[in-house]
Protein backbone atom coordinates (compact mmCIF):
# COMPACT_ATOMS: atom_id res chain seq x y z
CA UNK A 1 0.00 0.00 0.00
CA UNK A 2 1.53 2.96 -0.59
CA UNK A 3 1.69 6.23 1.26
CA UNK A 4 -1.12 8.48 0.78
CA UNK A 5 -0.57 12.60 1.74
CA UNK A 6 -2.82 15.58 1.58
CA UNK A 7 -1.59 18.63 0.67
CA UNK A 8 -4.59 21.36 1.89
CA UNK A 9 -2.95 24.64 1.98
CA UNK A 10 -1.31 24.30 -1.07
CA UNK A 11 2.98 23.29 -1.92
CA UNK A 12 5.71 23.72 -4.21
CA UNK A 13 5.06 22.04 -7.41
CA UNK A 14 8.25 20.59 -7.84
CA UNK A 15 8.68 19.25 -4.17
CA UNK A 16 5.41 17.48 -5.15
CA UNK A 17 6.77 15.93 -8.32
CA UNK A 18 9.63 14.51 -6.64
CA UNK A 19 6.98 12.77 -3.83
CA UNK A 20 5.39 11.23 -6.42
CA UNK A 21 7.99 10.46 -8.13
CA UNK A 22 9.30 8.32 -5.70
CA UNK A 23 6.10 6.73 -4.96
CA UNK A 24 4.05 8.51 -2.44
CA UNK A 25 0.09 9.58 -3.49
CA UNK A 26 -0.50 12.93 -3.28
CA UNK A 27 -3.56 14.59 -2.85
CA UNK A 28 -4.40 18.18 -2.92
CA UNK A 29 -7.62 19.34 -1.50
CA UNK A 30 -8.99 21.86 1.06
CA UNK A 31 -11.30 20.75 3.69
CA UNK A 32 -13.58 22.75 5.95
CA UNK A 33 -13.16 22.09 9.32
CA UNK A 34 -16.26 19.66 10.34
CA UNK A 35 -15.15 17.24 7.75
CA UNK A 36 -11.57 17.22 7.81
CA UNK A 37 -10.83 15.15 10.67
CA UNK A 38 -13.19 11.97 8.75
CA UNK A 39 -10.78 12.85 5.89
CA UNK A 40 -7.56 12.42 7.83
CA UNK A 41 -8.34 8.72 8.32
CA UNK A 42 -7.62 7.77 4.89
CA UNK A 43 -4.34 9.25 4.66
CA UNK A 44 -0.99 8.96 6.49
CA UNK A 45 0.47 12.10 6.34
CA UNK A 46 -1.02 15.54 6.14
CA UNK A 47 0.75 18.50 4.61
CA UNK A 48 -0.55 22.02 5.64
CA UNK A 49 -0.01 25.70 6.10
CA UNK A 50 -1.96 28.43 8.19
CA UNK A 51 -5.31 28.15 6.48
CA UNK A 52 -5.76 24.61 7.76
CA UNK A 53 -6.34 24.23 11.66
CA UNK A 54 -5.94 20.70 13.14
CA UNK A 55 -7.39 20.68 16.80
CA UNK A 56 -8.77 18.09 19.15
CA UNK A 57 -11.83 17.63 17.20
CA UNK A 58 -10.36 16.64 13.91
CA UNK A 59 -7.86 14.51 16.36
CA UNK A 60 -10.65 12.86 18.16
CA UNK A 61 -11.87 11.65 14.55
CA UNK A 62 -8.66 10.75 13.23
CA UNK A 63 -7.02 9.10 15.94
CA UNK A 64 -6.37 5.16 15.34
CA UNK A 65 -6.67 5.55 11.52
CA UNK A 66 -3.81 5.34 8.99
CA UNK A 67 -3.19 8.91 9.95
CA UNK A 68 0.78 9.06 11.70
CA UNK A 69 1.98 12.61 10.11
CA UNK A 70 1.37 16.25 10.90
CA UNK A 71 3.99 18.34 8.82
CA UNK A 72 3.29 22.24 9.15
CA UNK A 73 4.94 23.70 5.47
CA UNK A 74 6.49 26.69 8.08
CA UNK A 75 7.57 27.74 11.11
CA UNK A 76 4.45 27.69 13.87
CA UNK A 77 2.60 25.05 14.68
CA UNK A 78 -0.01 26.92 17.12
CA UNK A 79 -2.74 26.15 14.22
CA UNK A 80 -2.15 22.52 15.35
CA UNK A 81 -3.01 20.56 18.81
CA UNK A 82 0.91 19.52 18.86
CA UNK A 83 0.34 17.73 22.51
CA UNK A 84 -3.15 16.08 22.04
CA UNK A 85 -1.91 15.01 18.58
CA UNK A 86 1.09 13.44 19.99
CA UNK A 87 -0.78 11.99 23.16
CA UNK A 88 -2.80 9.97 20.39
CA UNK A 89 -0.22 8.41 18.82
CA UNK A 90 0.42 11.61 15.92
CA UNK A 91 3.50 12.97 15.16
CA UNK A 92 3.62 16.63 14.61
CA UNK A 93 6.86 18.04 12.25
CA UNK A 94 7.55 21.39 10.89
CA UNK A 95 9.68 23.31 8.56
CA UNK A 96 11.44 26.08 10.47
CA UNK A 97 14.63 26.43 8.40
CA UNK A 98 13.01 27.17 5.50
CA UNK A 99 11.49 30.91 5.81
CA UNK A 100 13.23 32.36 8.83
CA UNK A 101 14.59 34.91 6.01
CA UNK A 102 11.73 35.62 3.70
CA UNK A 103 10.19 36.83 7.35
CA UNK A 104 13.06 38.83 8.12
CA UNK A 105 12.96 40.53 5.13
CA UNK A 106 8.98 41.28 5.23
CA UNK A 107 9.73 42.69 8.91
CA UNK A 108 12.07 45.41 7.73
CA UNK A 109 10.19 46.08 4.31
CA UNK A 110 7.28 47.11 6.53
CA UNK A 111 9.90 48.69 8.74
CA UNK A 112 10.59 50.95 5.80
CA UNK A 113 7.32 51.63 4.90
CA UNK A 114 6.41 52.88 8.18
CA UNK A 115 9.33 55.38 7.91
CA UNK A 116 9.15 56.39 4.67
CA UNK A 117 5.10 56.70 4.33
CA UNK A 118 5.32 53.98 1.32
CA UNK A 119 2.51 52.50 1.38
CA UNK A 120 0.15 55.24 1.67
CA UNK A 121 2.14 57.82 -0.24
CA UNK A 122 2.01 54.85 -3.06
CA UNK A 123 -1.96 54.82 -2.72
CA UNK A 124 -2.46 58.67 -3.01
CA UNK A 125 -0.70 58.97 -6.11
CA UNK A 126 -2.56 56.07 -7.83
CA UNK A 127 -5.35 58.21 -6.96
CA UNK A 128 -3.30 60.85 -8.80
CA UNK A 129 -2.37 63.08 -5.92
CA UNK A 130 0.89 64.61 -5.01
CA UNK A 131 1.29 64.91 -1.34
CA UNK A 132 5.10 65.68 -1.68
CA UNK A 133 4.63 67.69 1.87
CA UNK A 134 3.07 65.59 3.61
CA UNK A 135 5.39 62.55 3.19
CA UNK A 136 8.47 64.32 3.61
CA UNK A 137 8.53 63.98 7.32
CA UNK A 138 9.74 60.61 7.16
CA UNK A 139 12.63 59.22 9.64
CA UNK A 140 16.12 57.43 8.72
CA UNK A 141 16.87 54.24 10.65
CA UNK A 142 20.52 54.32 11.16
CA UNK A 143 21.22 55.26 14.90
CA UNK A 144 18.10 53.93 15.93
CA UNK A 145 17.20 51.41 18.24
CA UNK A 146 15.42 48.47 17.44
CA UNK A 147 13.80 45.69 20.03
CA UNK A 148 13.38 42.77 18.87
CA UNK A 149 11.12 40.48 20.90
CA UNK A 150 11.70 36.59 20.11
CA UNK A 151 15.42 36.31 19.46
CA UNK A 152 14.98 32.85 17.65
CA UNK A 153 15.99 32.01 14.10
CA UNK A 154 14.10 35.24 12.55
CA UNK A 155 14.37 37.68 15.25
CA UNK A 156 18.41 36.69 14.68
CA UNK A 157 18.10 37.30 11.04
CA UNK A 158 16.20 40.85 12.00
CA UNK A 159 18.32 41.52 14.20
CA UNK A 160 21.25 41.12 11.59
CA UNK A 161 19.96 43.27 9.14
CA UNK A 162 18.57 45.97 11.72
CA UNK A 163 22.67 46.67 12.63
CA UNK A 164 22.85 46.18 8.68
CA UNK A 165 21.29 49.38 8.32
CA UNK A 166 23.13 50.75 11.24
CA UNK A 167 20.92 50.72 14.09
CA UNK A 168 20.97 49.40 17.47
CA UNK A 169 19.32 45.88 18.50
CA UNK A 170 18.21 45.06 21.74
CA UNK A 171 16.85 41.88 23.04
CA UNK A 172 15.61 39.42 25.70
CA UNK A 173 16.45 36.31 26.66
CA UNK A 174 13.94 33.76 28.30
CA UNK A 175 15.96 30.73 28.25
CA UNK A 176 18.81 29.51 26.78
CA UNK A 177 20.65 32.99 25.77
CA UNK A 178 21.90 32.83 21.76
CA UNK A 179 25.83 32.44 21.75
CA UNK A 180 27.57 35.09 19.51
CA UNK A 181 24.77 37.64 18.76
CA UNK A 182 25.71 40.38 21.96
CA UNK A 183 28.16 43.02 20.57
CA UNK A 184 28.49 47.01 20.53
CA UNK A 185 25.84 47.18 18.91
CA UNK A 186 23.14 44.58 20.10
CA UNK A 187 22.15 44.05 23.70
CA UNK A 188 20.01 41.26 25.93
CA UNK A 189 18.39 43.24 28.49
CA UNK A 190 15.19 43.17 29.99
CA UNK A 191 11.91 43.31 28.74
CA UNK A 192 10.97 46.63 30.77
CA UNK A 193 14.54 48.18 29.39
CA UNK A 194 13.20 46.74 26.02
CA UNK A 195 10.14 48.56 25.87
CA UNK A 196 11.07 51.99 27.51
CA UNK A 197 14.75 52.60 24.97
CA UNK A 198 13.61 50.82 21.70
CA UNK A 199 12.39 53.71 18.61
CA UNK A 200 10.90 50.54 17.19
CA UNK A 201 9.76 47.01 18.32
CA UNK A 202 10.01 43.73 16.36
CA UNK A 203 7.55 40.90 17.73
CA UNK A 204 9.18 37.72 15.91
CA UNK A 205 8.06 35.23 19.20
CA UNK A 206 5.77 32.50 19.06
CA UNK A 207 2.13 32.58 20.46
CA UNK A 208 2.25 33.65 23.76
CA UNK A 209 -0.41 31.49 25.88
CA UNK A 210 -0.69 34.00 29.05
CA UNK A 211 -2.48 36.65 26.07
CA UNK A 212 -0.90 39.76 23.83
CA UNK A 213 2.87 40.13 24.27
CA UNK A 214 2.01 43.63 22.74
CA UNK A 215 -0.79 45.12 25.32
CA UNK A 216 -2.22 48.25 26.40
CA UNK A 217 0.22 47.90 29.74
CA UNK A 218 2.95 47.76 27.38
CA UNK A 219 2.79 50.00 25.05
CA UNK A 220 2.16 52.54 28.33
CA UNK A 221 6.17 51.90 28.80
CA UNK A 222 7.02 52.11 25.61
CA UNK A 223 8.62 55.89 24.24
CA UNK A 224 6.22 58.24 22.52
CA UNK A 225 6.23 58.00 18.78
CA UNK A 226 7.46 53.55 18.74
CA UNK A 227 6.93 52.45 15.88
CA UNK A 228 5.94 48.25 16.15
CA UNK A 229 6.28 45.69 13.61
CA UNK A 230 4.16 42.47 13.97
CA UNK A 231 5.93 39.14 11.79
CA UNK A 232 5.07 36.64 14.52
CA UNK A 233 1.56 35.71 15.38
CA UNK A 234 -1.16 37.40 15.51
CA UNK A 235 -2.07 36.90 19.29
CA UNK A 236 1.00 38.44 19.92
CA UNK A 237 -0.43 42.15 19.38
CA UNK A 238 -4.05 43.24 21.17
CA UNK A 239 -5.16 44.96 18.24
CA UNK A 240 -7.70 47.26 20.27
CA UNK A 241 -4.84 48.83 22.28
CA UNK A 242 -2.46 48.70 19.15
CA UNK A 243 -5.50 51.39 17.41
CA UNK A 244 -6.05 53.02 20.66
CA UNK A 245 -2.31 54.14 20.55
CA UNK A 246 -2.09 54.99 16.94
CA UNK A 247 -5.09 56.95 17.17
CA UNK A 248 -3.61 58.62 20.09
CA UNK A 249 -0.02 58.89 18.54
CA UNK A 250 1.56 57.60 21.06
CA UNK A 251 2.32 55.04 18.36
CA UNK A 252 3.76 56.31 15.67
CA UNK A 253 2.93 53.46 12.61
CA UNK A 254 2.68 49.68 12.66
CA UNK A 255 3.44 47.06 10.33
CA UNK A 256 1.24 44.05 10.35
CA UNK A 257 1.46 40.52 8.53
CA UNK A 258 -0.14 38.58 11.33
CA UNK A 259 -4.15 39.18 12.46
CA UNK A 260 -6.10 37.66 15.31
CA UNK A 261 -8.42 36.49 12.34
CA UNK A 262 -7.65 35.92 8.92
CA UNK A 263 -10.83 35.13 8.25
CA UNK A 264 -12.26 38.86 9.57
CA UNK A 265 -9.23 40.91 9.59
CA UNK A 266 -9.74 44.00 11.52
CA UNK A 267 -10.31 45.99 9.06
CA UNK A 268 -10.26 49.37 10.93
CA UNK A 269 -6.86 48.84 11.40
CA UNK A 270 -5.91 47.83 8.38
CA UNK A 271 -7.29 51.12 7.19
CA UNK A 272 -5.32 53.04 9.44
CA UNK A 273 -3.24 55.35 7.53
CA UNK A 274 -0.11 54.65 9.98
CA UNK A 275 -0.29 51.29 9.42
CA UNK A 276 1.59 48.97 6.69
CA UNK A 277 -0.34 45.89 6.61
CA UNK A 278 0.00 42.82 4.25
CA UNK A 279 -2.25 39.42 4.45
CA UNK A 280 0.32 37.21 6.18
CA UNK A 281 2.72 36.91 3.35
CA UNK A 282 5.49 36.24 5.17
CA UNK A 283 6.75 33.01 4.12
CA UNK A 284 5.18 34.24 0.71
CA UNK A 285 8.79 34.44 -1.62
CA UNK A 286 9.80 31.82 -4.32
CA UNK A 287 12.87 30.91 -2.81
CA UNK A 288 11.09 30.04 0.77
CA UNK A 289 8.66 27.64 -0.99
CA UNK A 290 10.87 26.34 -2.87
CA UNK A 291 12.85 25.80 0.61
CA UNK A 292 10.13 24.31 2.16
CA UNK A 293 9.22 22.11 -0.32
CA UNK A 294 12.72 20.52 0.08
CA UNK A 295 12.43 20.38 4.19
CA UNK A 296 8.97 18.97 3.56
CA UNK A 297 10.50 16.08 1.13
CA UNK A 298 13.37 15.03 4.13
CA UNK A 299 10.67 15.32 6.81
CA UNK A 300 8.59 12.50 4.86
CA UNK A 301 11.62 10.25 3.50
CA UNK A 302 12.81 10.48 7.18
CA UNK A 303 9.54 9.22 9.05
CA UNK A 304 8.54 6.69 6.35
CA UNK A 305 11.97 5.22 5.75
Amino acid sequence: MSIRILVTDGMDASAMETLRNDGFEIVEKFYEPAELGTALRDFDCVIIRSATKIKEPQIDEAKGSRLKLIIRAGVGVDNIAVSYAQANGITVKNTPNSSSNAVAELAIAHLFSCARYISLAGHTMREHLWEKKAYSKGFELEGKTMGVIGYGRIGRLVGKKAQGLGMNVLSVVHRNKPEGCECETMHFVSMDELLAQSDIITVCAPGAAEGPIISAEAIAKMKDGVVIINVSRGSNVDEAALLDALNSGKVKAAGIDVWMSEKEPNWTLAEHPAVSCTPHVGAGTKEAQKKIGKELISVVKEFFA
